[in-house]
């Protein structure tokens, strides 16, 4: 299951990218918010990285302005790699060689088809694991703070 959400400027585009997720018969939830009333994207930023570490959902999306604020605080949550993306090749590779958990887009950065493209890039990659694993682990380390030089 796919975790959602943005901020007020995102609401039209997670609108576009429900729609594509289910034609392509994928699940989804919707953590907000429901319309474009000004609201703050921190606030589903955490929403959706707290769902996607408990397990409720697989993966999220999160949508704002340039997507670049709501991956900021994605990532401030310990467990959480979001990746801020406008291309489809940035969108596969963050998923191969860091395992990222959520794609963050930019509804004034991207139009609707080339988002579509960046959520079937980063939804249809893997992860390679192999030499990339030992990144994750340094990665995790340093929101331990028990990585060293």
């Amino acid at each position: 299951m796919i975790a959602l959400g943005s901020d007020h400027v995102g609401v039209d585009l997670k609108k576009e990218i429900i729609k594509h997720l289910e034609e392509r018969g994928i699940p989804y939830k919707d953590y907000g918010p429901f319309d474009t009333e000004r609201t703050d994207y921190t606030i589903y930023a955490v929403k959706v990285a707290e769902a996607v570490l408990s397990g409720e959902c697989d993966k999220g999306i999160l949508i704002c302005g340039t997507g670049v604020g709501i991956s900021i605080a994605a990532n401030k949550v310990h467990g959480i790699r979001a990746v801020v993306c406008s291309d489809c090749y940035s969108a596969k590779l963050s998923k191969e060689h860091n395992n990222t958990n959520i794609l963050a887009m930019g509804a004034r950065v991207v139009g609707i088809d080339l988002a579509k493209l960046i959520v079937d890039s980063w939804l249809d990659a893997k992860f390679e694991g192999g030499r990339h694993e030992k990144r994750i682990e340094q990665i995790t380390q340093i929101e331990e703070n028990t990585f060293h030089l």
